[in-house]
């Protein structure tokens, strides 16, 4: 690694003496539920973008700061997006920064033990919903920039660009429209997207790999509408038992994925257990894991298949019938190194081929994204890594990440000389998407200092 940076005392002070502002600030966006789903109210995501503008108005270094849509289709419009902008001087890069003030739905509040959004400090950590995921990354660049204005002052020479998408929840629908209108304003040399995790609350990571994604509704119908199931149960076949058929065909006996056309990628990975895997995956006593191969490997580099939610009669509301239809909700994370459109047809075509009894298949409301492998060549890895070091006083580790961030293609594809980094504020703790979600205040501090070394660097770079 590289010395310290001249400025690194500094910048380690203007962070500490940040952190109760910026603490208090992301508690105030957690507050908004600013959930992007279909059936939520969209009037949320617009209060939480007009407060993130407010935040990024007061930080007195941007040219402009404006609220923007664009398009998904004819007929949509996307949620509102934040984007701001300051010119770079004497030849110096731009940086984008990139996070999403939207967030996941709450779930069953039962589940929580604190409001999920109302901000809670218990120990070290946050809880709340966007907490982690990813109002802390939108924190954290406001307060990264905050730190380096306090210690350079305003009059820097460093291009940067602020983007804060309002719907990445809900699959950045509108995301690609976005970047057509915005084009020009979102070139950038390098792209910083604070929406990953870390090692751990010790180790800091830069992840350089990504599983795409594909989503959809699945119908499954074999009766023109529900029949008695003691008249007709045992010859007429239900949707139910299709459905359960149809989806036991998705997985092999050891639990890995077992769609023909599904393919995964080979590469080293560093060791992990599978008692680890328990003890962060929240295992049952008793309960094992699934699949072959390095625990990370099936994390990482194999596909994965996990049915989310399921429309069927409820326990409570049971009656003696055979269900006509049932729906569900298929997600699949497709390894590195295969397209989201082939993933999908080879998903299509297994649902088609194993469907029970003659049973019909629709499959609507598709979503794709690509998985996405980090160039680590780049002059930027090197200075975001050495970054890390400094700022945490660890070696940084590469790695990758069961989870998706499909846009990350759309951006290769429109700013292919762009170096991309894929940061984080998030732990294997922080429970991203599920109740408790959380964050390591002492974590969020680091991944400040990080940002606000590698701007500091960034400027003085010829």
């Amino acid at each position: 690694m590289l010395l310290p940076h001249p400025l690194l005392a500094e910048l380690t002070e203007a962070v500490r003496d940040g952190m109760p502002v910026a603490i208090a600030e992301l508690g105030d966006l957690v507050r908004i539920p600013s959930v992007s789903w279909d059936g939520f109210d969209a009037e949320h995501v617009a209060t939480s973008a007009s407060a993130v503008k407010v935040l990024l108005d007061g930080l007195g270094v941007f040219d402009t700061v404006e609220i923007s849509t664009a398009p998904i289709d004819d007929e949509r419009t996307g949620h509102p997006a934040l984007l701001a902008t300051r010119q770079s001087k004497n030849g110096k890069p731009t940086i984008l920064l990139y996070a999403h003030h939207d967030v996941q739905p709450p779930g069953n509040p039962a589940d929580w033990d604190s409001s999920p959004f109302e901000p809670t400090v218990r120990g070290d950590r946050l809880y709340g919903r966007g907490a982690a995921d990813d109002k802390a990354g939108v924190m954290a660049h406001i307060a990264a920039i905050r730190a380096f204005v306090d210690t350079v002052g305003h009059d820097f020479d460093l291009g940067l660009v602020a983007f804060f998408e309002g719907e990445e929840e809900f699959g950045s629908r509108s995301f690609a429209n976005f970047v057509v209108q915005h084009r020009e304003q979102l070139a950038a040399d390098v792209i910083v997207v604070a929406d990953s995790d870390n090692w751990d609350v010790n180790t800091p990571a830069l992840t350089v790999g990504l599983r795409g994604n594909v989503t959809f509704k699945l119908k499954i119908s074999t009766l023109k509408h529900a029949s008695h199931s003691g008249m007709f149960g045992g010859a007429a076949p239900d949707a139910m038992l299709a459905a359960i058929k149809l989806l036991a065909t998705l997985h092999a006996d050891d639990g890995s994925v077992a769609v023909k056309g599904l393919t995964s990628r080979e590469s080293e990975t560093p060791p992990y257990s599978e008692a680890t895997l328990a003890e962060e995956a929240a295992l049952l006593d008793g309960v094992s894991a699934i699949g072959h191969g390095s625990v990370l490997s099936r994390l990482w580099d194999q596909p994965a298949i996990t049915i989310t939610g399921i429309d069927a009669p409820t326990v409570v509301n049971a009656s003696n019938t055979l269900a006509p239809s049932i729906m569900v909700k298929l997600s699949a994370r497709i390894a590195p190194g295969q397209t989201a459109a082939d993933a999908y047809e080879a998903l299509e075509a297994h649902l088609l081929a194993h469907a029970p009894f003659g049973a019909h298949v629709e499959i609507s409301d598709v979503d794709r994204g690509d998985p996405f492998l980090v160039d680590t060549s780049g002059w930027a890895v090197a200075e975001a890594k050495d970054a890390m070091y400094q700022a945490w006083g660890v070696e940084p580790l590469e790695t990758g990440i069961g989870g998706s961030i499909p846009f990350i293609s759309t951006l290769v594809e429109n700013f292919p000389q762009a170096q991309i980094l894929v940061t984080g504020v998030e732990d294997p703790d922080s429970r991203a998407h599920s109740p408790n979600e959380s964050l390591h205040l002492g974590v969020f501090q680091r991944a400040i200092l990080t940002e606000a070394v590698l701007l500091a660097k960034l400027e003085t770079r010829g």
